[in-house]
């Protein structure tokens, strides 16, 4: 760190994740950006690319990485992180926060001679104030591991669990497929991974790493919404809790985690996008547990999430440059 301030890498900065990145970290009061590197957009304004930058910042990328910084932030595709760390030599001091799901399960959390800590706070955040490198958890992931991590806590997940969650068309990244045009998204919902996802895996790691000999069939059903950002999963699951009694193990769980907040009353995407925040309802119908989790999945469920995880690792208040507002209307 020079001056006090972290000095900061980003690979990938020209997609949704290193966009995002930057209109957090351009506001942070404790880093300066040092270099964002993109071999397609080497040697252009970043306002150029990140239109909405324009008038806020005159950095430009570049396609080599300087080796005078503290966090490297990889917001390259998945299969690509693994690739640019074999290809570029990173000092030893620097630390490293992965956005993409190469190093997320434990069989796949090791390079050479550095090892990820799966960035979750609100299941490892001592952790991950002790950590050199982190692999930023999946979108999809962090909204329902939110939803269900109180429960595993307690060893209360022993029914099959139901999952339908809906994401935003930034979930699936910058570059052009057929689902993510405007003309095919707008006025439409698909399903599509059904059973099958790959954030699935992930989950699976968390809840075991709370309930021991977690062993329960986890039905994820994924849609595609017909707006921009956000995640919603409608999970639910049979308990024996009461409703008092569960909305207690959640509101004890979440206690002392900033961005976290367990809600009374009925949750809707709008209070999260644009925000670092989840929000997590319960009801109970019967015997089951109805568990709603949302978030914005470009902040708490990507870059802000990382962002977070950067505050922890260098002993910084957590939500430093994350008090961001929600679109409200």
């Amino acid at each position: 760190m020079a001056d006090g301030k972290i000095r900061v890498g980003i690979a990938g900065g020209a997609g949704y994740t290193g966009g995002e990145l930057l209109r957090i970290l351009i506001n942070h009061p404790a880093v300066d950006i040092i270099c964002i590197h993109s071999n397609s957009n080497a040697g252009n304004p970043v306002y150029e690319v990140h239109t909405d930058l324009y008038g806020d910042t005159d950095l430009k990328f570049t396609s080599t990485l300087s080796q005078n910084i503290d966090v490297l932030f990889l917001c390259v595709g998945h299969g690509d992180a693994r690739k640019f760390l074999d290809a570029n030599t990173i000092g030893d001091s620097v630390k490293i926060i992965d956005l993409s799901q190469d190093f997320r399960l434990a069989q796949n959390s090791k390079l050479k001679d550095r090892s990820f800590v799966y960035g979750l706070p609100e299941l490892n955040r001592d952790k991950i104030k002790t950590a050199s490198n982190i692999a930023n958890p999946g979108c999809f992931a962090t909204t329902i591991e939110i939803g269900l991590l109180p429960l595993a806590a307690k060893g209360l997940l022993n029914s099959e669990i139901h999952i339908n969650a809906t994401t935003g068309s930034t979930g699936a990244g910058q570059s052009l497929a057929a689902t993510s045009h405007f003309t095919w998204r707008n006025n439409n919902l698909s399903i599509y991974k059904a059973f099958g996802h790959q954030h699935l895996n992930e989950i699976g790691e968390t809840l075991t790493a709370l309930q021991d000999g977690f062993d329960q069939t986890i039905n994820f059903i994924p849609q595609r919404g017909d707006f921009t950002r956000g995640i919603l999963a409608a999970i639910y699951l049979e308990s024996d809790l009461t409703l008092e009694e569960a909305t207690q193990i959640y509101d004890d769980f979440y206690a002392g985690h900033p961005f976290t907040h367990v809600s009374t009353k009925n949750i809707d995407l709008k209070q999260v996008v644009n925000t670092n925040k989840a929000l997590v309802h319960i009801e109970k119908h019967g015997n089951k547990l109805f568990i709603i989790s949302m978030l914005d999945n470009l902040l708490k469920g990507a870059s802000g999430h990382a962002v977070q995880n950067m505050n922890l690792m260098f002993g910084l208040e957590e939500t430093i440059g994350l008090k961001l507002k929600a679109s409200a209307f």
